[in-house]
């Protein structure tokens, strides 16, 4: 037996639950809140409609959330340094409105203006990351400009007809393509393959590096609980019209700026920059240069998010990226854990909050209830979300002074 061997011995049920506890006291609750809001949410609507758990509502309620998700990783990501971009839901209508004025208007070819529209919301990123970062103007403000001043752009490059319909093939598939059963038993195949894969690697990784590997228990139990959620989401969507593709993008685009963000020295920074900027520049991290590149990524998912919106709507008008988008976007990623503080949460907290604000306001459209209600709802859960993370904070602070 080796010295790692002896030196890190096996963990029990019992010493994983107390584990579990020690962790909650210090206020590291994780993902559990929102996992436990979410089953109470589904619960709750299904015993007031049935219909909610349906195939057909979960399949709209898959593609309603993926332009809201998409745009929600981006904001994981600013929220991580400790800032705000209040111009993601302006910037993903007026890339939306580029790409259907260069594609319906001056006949590009979808691909192409896909790109211009996302190259439209990385340079609009950029500039305000710029303007931030080395004019020290606070992200708050510069943002709100933006909310206001590419709202007047969008009107600018629509026109005088005000909307636009889009109807070219490869942008309406985006949204409207279904996998076939067979495909979705394979993707969710691949998916718990993955996941496995990933909790060995950890495992692996941490006692390679004389850490303790953690729980078995609780690995299991991840990959239980993964098994779980995939192989009955694959179940009720291949029932309905399938798995669909708008789908995959969003938990593609959440799995690549996970890998990213806890697996890259980039991503590492954006933690370190959001944790202490002053320690990371000490360390030889390029604030400023994280910062920048943040916004950038934001504002190209913006334009992801704009893009999904108009293959779902078949078109861009004056209120594209405007209503609830911008405040759904925040709060998906607030709600599903991340904090507002900076330098605490991960990349599927997008995804996880999407689903609890879908779900609330998809349930809510179900029931008929009036719009005040559905304001008052979605306000409440998000600050339930904050008081939660910032309780958890405080844990964490008298955890460190203890």
């Amino acid at each position: 037996m080796s010295t790692a061997d002896t030196a890190i011995p096996a963990l029990s049920p019992t010493h994983y639950l107390d584990g579990m506890r020690q962790r909650l006291r210090s206020g590291d609750v994780g993902g559990l809140p929102v996992i436990l809001g979410l089953a109470l949410i589904w619960i709750i609507f299904w015993y007031l409609n049935p219909n909610f758990l349906t195939g057909r509502n979960l399949t709209n309620l898959a593609l309603q959330i993926t332009s809201m998700g998409t745009i929600a990783v981006g904001l994981v990501l600013v929220l991580l340094l400790g800032e705000i971009d209040l111009s993601v839901g302006a910037v993903s209508g007026l890339a939306a409105a580029v790409m259907a004025v260069v594609n319906v208007q001056h006949g590009l070819p979808a691909v192409l203006a896909i790109g211009a529209a996302i190259l439209v919301g990385l340079a609009i990123g950029v500039l305000q990351g710029f303007w931030f970062t080395f004019l020290r103007i606070p992200s708050f403000v510069v943002t709100l400009s933006g909310l206001l001043a590419w709202q007047g752009v969008l009107l600018l490059v629509l026109g005088q007809t005000g909307t636009i319909n889009v109807y070219d093939p490869t942008i309406v598939a985006l949204t409207n393509t279904f996998l076939d059963p067979w495909q979705g038993w394979v993707v969710a195949a691949v998916v718990l393959a993955v996941v496995t894969a990933g909790q060995v690697n950890r495992h692996r990784r941490r006692r390679a590096a004389g850490l303790p590997p953690g729980s078995l228990y609780e690995r299991a139990g991840r990959i239980a609980l993964a098994a779980v959620v995939v192989l009955i989401a694959a179940a009720v969507l291949n029932g309905e019209r399938g798995v669909p593709l708008a789908l995959l993008i969003l938990v593609g685009f959440v799995v690549v700026f996970d890998f990213i963000s806890r697996r890259t020295r980039f991503g590492r920074s954006i933690y370190a920059a959001g944790g202490n900027a002053e320690a990371a520049r000490r360390a030889g991290i390029s604030v400023s240069g994280i910062r920048i590149a943040v916004f950038g990524l934001a504002g190209a998912l913006a334009a992801c998010g704009g893009i999904l919106a108009t293959s779902r709507l078949l078109a861009v008008n004056q209120s594209s990226g405007g209503a609830d988008l911008l405040l759904d976007s925040i709060a998906s990623a607030v709600i599903g854990g991340t904090s507002l503080f900076g330098g605490r949460g991960t990349v599927w907290a997008a995804l996880a909050g999407a689903l609890v604000i879908g779900s609330i306001t998809n349930g809510m459209d179900l029931l008929a209830l009036a719009s005040w209600t559905k304001y008052i709802v979605t306000g409440g859960v998000l600050l339930l979300a904050v008081t939660i993370d910032a309780l958890a904070r405080r844990g964490r602070q008298a955890a460190g002074r203890a």
